[in-house]
């Protein structure tokens, strides 16, 4: 496993391996707090560290923006002693650990946050993870600046934490996947969704705020869901120019899946499901890719990495499965 085995220095985090485990919620939170359960679960998984990059499940930066019940909060300051005691949990077990930070947009639902939903246009969420079919309103200009500055503090209290980076999530249907995908940003404004600036407007300036928090020397990600497989929605080119202004807009890693679609690919049964996209988009950019999507064997990720599909390699439910996985399989 050579290529699986090799560090890598991303924005001064060194990562022993190329095996990351991305994030997949566990709904082990209690109103938003990090429980036993929760501790215990990354314990488990991280154990021995064998794994290299360990992406947390993903937390809301805002209570408008909770996806589910049983998802942590890192939307306060009270979260902080929570958020550092699993960072401590994942590096005691020599494992590097980067929080997702997230907001459901208008794949919330009004009857879990008590909240109206909202999202880029007043448009009922088609993404296979959206929970309901309720219309959202669409943000006003107030709105936006006010996630943007929520995204801000999320990513500072990852700093505060202990995390060693954050990422920022726009994929699987979430509120910034939705102003990205024309299928659901009907916007007319400066976010518009005629073109792919205006789509990632939001993205531009929660990166800039994120920066004035954290610095240039703290790990920013982005988890970009690049490309929609809809009608209308967005495209495998798509994704390569949004990669491309995300890493001119100071982004430090890609980690790519898909859209509205989620995380499959339609017809698609090989592992490494997004390795098309991954491929053409780490052709323009400089910074590291991450791939996931289906890949449940070792020689697979050595494999994609061999032939240029991906920088580090993301494997979901294999890990989610096997605690051991990493163990028996890393070497």
């Amino acid at each position: 496993m050579d290529y699986l085995n090799k560090s890598i220095e991303i924005n001064h985090v060194e990562i022993k391996n190329r095996l990351v485990m991305p994030p997949m919620a566990t709904s082990a939170s209690k109103d938003g707090s990090v429980t036993e359960k929760l501790l215990k679960y990354y314990d488990e998984k991280s154990a021995g560290g064998f794994i290299g990059l360990i992406i947390t499940e993903h937390s809301y930066i805002n209570p408008q923006g909770m996806a589910n019940p049983g998802q942590v909060s890192i939307g306060k300051d009270s979260d902080i002693e929570g958020l550092r005691e699993l960072a401590q949990t994942i590096h005691n077990n020599g494992t590097k650990v980067i929080a997702q930070i997230s907001h459901a947009g208008s794949s919330a639902s009004q009857k879990v946050t008590g909240m109206p939903i909202v999202s880029a246009s007043a448009i009922v969420n088609p993404a296979v993870t959206a929970r309901n079919g309720e219309l959202p309103e669409a943000m006003d200009l107030d709105q936006i600046e006010a996630v943007v500055n929520d995204f801000a503090l999320a990513a500072k209290r990852a700093k505060e934490a202990g995390f060693d980076g954050v990422e920022i999530h726009s994929a699987h249907g979430y509120l910034l996947n939705q102003f990205y995908s024309p299928l659901t940003n009907k916007r007319t404004d400066a976010y518009t969704g005629a073109t792919i600036e205006g789509r990632l407007k939001i993205h531009q300036e929660i990166i800039q705020a994120i920066r004035k928090m954290v610095g240039e020397d703290y790990l920013v990600a982005v988890r970009l869901g690049g490309c929609d497989y809809m009608d209308g929605g967005s495209t495998v080119e798509d994704s390569i120019e949004a990669a491309v202004l995300l890493e001119k807009w100071g982004i430090n890693l890609l980690d790519i899946s898909g859209g509205l679609n989620g995380y499959i690919v339609p017809g698609y049964k090989e592992p490494g499901y997004f390795s098309e996209m991954t491929a053409k988009i780490k052709e323009k950019v400089s910074i590291p890719v991450i791939l996931t999507g289906g890949v449940t064997e070792a020689a697979d990720a050595e494999q994609l990495l061999k032939d240029g599909k991906a920088d580090l390699i993301g494997v979901g439910r294999a890990i989610f499965k096997d605690s051991k996985w990493a163990e028996k399989n890393m070497k």
